[in-house]
């Protein structure tokens, strides 16, 4: 490695540097910007000053008869490993590379800079934790660095560093560096982003990347290598909700079955009730597998073999959740999408989805719009060309399991395929489910249509016909037990009836409502993500009669789980003991 001009120090053995490195956070970042911006030059000056190049690299460089810098050194070569990128100037791939400090590990994307090849700074871009965007600071804030900012904040990337470069071209002027802080502050304002931290750097000098310089007195912030020490990483810790996408079904022999995959979030312990989708089938882990044994717990992105209590049919493409925590499942989504294809995206032009290990036939319904990233206007669209971004709503063949990206980055991210070449068209971040609001709104004004008719049959006359009391019961992704709660219901002699909210209009608590109002007792099977819906619900049926059931509070039989919320029903007095009926076998 180069040598260091400070102090000499021991060296570090080869048992004591693994140990360093295996405490040290990873954090991937990306560079974004215009072209030009000095990308590759920054790069290389922070490997050069972080110690990261060898020997005999820096030699090549120098021997180098490309050269574009002042100075002996032309540190954008270092990372322009292409050869038309080192005729050129420009980056055209992502370069990907490695270093490490006391403190960190890091692997920078070097991503290009040209707008034709948006599509290449999206990948890089996609697994970053921060964003370093360059700005030039004699040209200011140009189109590309607000379009890379716009495609950083889609992505979901949570810290953002403004580096106003070759600060050395326009004397270091603070006047210079404020004006363009306060213009790109009041554009990250707009798409509404992470606040950004703002360094004024030179890289081909190297003030302000890895040491601070003398030229600018009036900056006492950090430098560019500080910021990327201590910024806040997830060290790989992929919080939130446990998905774990099944891979493939391990049974190397009769005796055991286990499903393989990476944790893609949260984590999972012995014991842990999960249910697999879409079968909507729950048991408990018993236990977790590695190459080195058995675990007692694992998190994200660990790769593992998880063991189920029960057997459960569960392929390749499917997912375990907690069942109280479960993601979307619907054949129809919107998303956000980066184009990449030279062919534009159009309407109902089969293409592939793969999200998670699942690969499904799917088409886009609608463009809902295009967005100009430098107004930001959302202008209307009927397809999206090559590196344009815009939002559609997608219908798959068959239903994924998801959460929105900005809840989940792993499974709210998925690619369209072109099924003719195989290849990429485009990546997108999905937004949710199909908006509910308009499908409610109409339910809303029929229940206030029906209240403004005169009343011909009183609630008082219905429950003295059917012998119980108008209620609704909500119960967290438990089909099986709506539906053996009808049958007994049913038994009782009263009047129920499952309600599933399968194609996610929203209107799941109009629904109930309607029921309620016709002396039924409306059972609720709901997903996780439904708290608005569910609080609808408790609204219009009011507290006595709105019954709610989460799975962790229900035995994990369906019998036994029954039996509970009929003995709450009665409890409530919302139906009669089970004595009167002959011990519940029907009337």
């Amino acid at each position: 490695m180069l040598a260091s001009t400070e102090a000499e120090v021991r060296p570090l053995t080869i048992e004591e540097y693994l140990a360093r490195s295996e405490r040290q956070d990873l954090v991937r970042l990306t560079t974004a910007g215009s072209v030009d911006d000095g990308k590759s030059t920054l790069i290389g000056r922070l490997l050069y000053d972080s110690r990261a190049m060898f020997e005999d690299q820096v030699a090549a460089i120098r021997a180098s008869k490309v050269n574009r810098a002042d100075g002996p050194l032309d540190f954008s070569l270092l990372t322009d490993g292409l050869r038309a990128e080192r005729e050129q100037g420009i980056t055209i791939d992502v370069a990907y590379r490695h270093f490490s400090t006391p403190r960190r590990k890091f692997i920078i994307a070097d991503t290009p800079g040209h707008e034709q090849y948006t599509r290449n700074m999206a990948t890089g871009a996609s697994t970053a934790d921060v964003a370093v965007i360059l700005v030039d600071a004699r040209h200011g804030v140009l189109p590309q660095s607000r379009r890379h900012a716009y495609i950083a904040n889609l992505l979901g990337i949570p810290h953002l560093a403004v580096a106003v470069n070759k600060m050395d071209l326009v004397g270091w002027s603070e006047d210079v560096f404020a004006r363009v802080r306060d213009e790109f502050t009041e554009y990250l304002r707009r798409i509404d982003a992470p606040t950004a931290t703002f360094i004024p750097v030179s890289a081909l000098h190297g003030d302000n990347v890895a040491s601070a310089g003398a030229a600018c007195p009036w900056y006492d912030g950090e430098t560019l290598l500080e910021y990327l020490e201590t910024v806040p990483a997830a060290a790989g810790l992929q919080l939130g909700e446990f998905r774990f996408p099944v891979q493939w079904v391990n049974r190397p022999d009769l005796s055991f079955r286990g499903f393989a995959g990476q944790i893609a979030s949260g984590a999972v312990r012995r014991g842990d009730p999960v249910m697999a989708l879409p079968s909507g089938k729950t048991s408990r882990v018993k236990s977790i597998v590695t190459y080195d044994g058995e675990l007692a717990a694992a998190h994200a992105p660990m790769s593992v073999t998880v063991r189920l209590e029960d057997e459960i049919d569960i392929s390749r493409g499917d997912m375990l959740a907690h069942p109280a925590r479960l993601p979307h499942v619907s054949r129809q989504f919107e998303a956000a999408v980066v184009w990449m294809a030279a062919e534009p995206l159009r309407r109902d032009v089969p293409y592939l989805v793969k999200h998670t290990t699942q690969q499904v036939r799917a088409k886009v319904a609608r463009v809902l719009h295009r967005v100009n990233v430098n107004s930001l206007a959302r202008e209307d669209a009927d397809e999206l060309g090559l590196n344009e971004i815009g939002a559609v709503t997608i219908e798959a063949a068959s239903p994924l399991f998801f959460d929105s990206y900005r809840r989940n980055r792993s499974t709210g991210a998925f690619i369209l395929i072109d099924p003719a070449t195989n290849a990429t068209a485009g990546a997108g971040m999905i937004l949710g489910r199909r908006h509910p609001d308009a499908a409610a709104s109409i339910a809303k004004t029929a229940l206030l249509e029906a209240e403004s008719r005169a009343v011909k049959v009183t609630p008082a006359e219905r429950i003295a016909r059917l012998g119980h009391q108008p209620a609704t019961i909500w119960l967290t992704a438990r089909i099986d037990l709506a539906s053996l709660l009808e049958r007994r219901l049913f038994d009782r002699g009263c009047l129920a009836q499952v309600l599933a909210d399968r194609d996610e209009s929203g209107i799941l608590p109009e629904l109930a409502e309607v029921l309620h109002r016709a002396g039924a007792i409306a059972i609720c099977s709901a997903g996780a993500d439904m708290a608005g819906e569910r609080d609808r619900a408790r609204e219009y049926v009011g507290e006595s009669r709105f019954l709610e059931f989460h799975p962790e509070s229900l035995p994990a039989r369906d019998e036994a789980a029954a039996d509970r919320v009929m003995r709450a029903l009665e409890e409530r007095a919302i139906i009669r003991p089970s004595a009167e009926f002959g011990g519940g076998e029907g009337i």
